[in-house]
């Protein structure tokens, strides 16, 4: 590792992890209208089944989505978007 990346590791180990009911509306933000969709796209797959197939089924897309696609992509702008704010805070109480 190159010594920019050990300062910014450094850096986002000091910043707090975000607050729990912000992380909850985000990963709410993500579930819901992923649920919504994938209930749409497979309904006409799905009819004949129980609901216990249809939510087996439902699970076994939905979490792996939320685990590698959504959250990940939730956690990576959070990180940009609070490291840009403590970034201009740092510039504007130094200038």
């Amino acid at each position: 590792m190159c010594f920019s990346t050990i300062y910014l590791l450094k850096q986002f180990k000091t910043m707090k992890p975000p607050i729990k009911y912000k992380m909850a509306i985000l990963i709410w933000c993500a579930i819901y209208p992923t649920i919504n969709l994938l209930f749409f796209l497979l309904n006409g797959v799905l009819a004949p089944y129980p609901m216990p197939i249809k939510t087996l089924v439902l699970t076994l897309i939905l979490v792996p989505l939320m685990v590698y696609v959504f959250l990940p992509f939730i956690n990576k702008n959070w990180l940009i978007l609070d490291f840009k704010l403590l970034k201009k805070s740092i510039n504007f109480v130094f200038k």
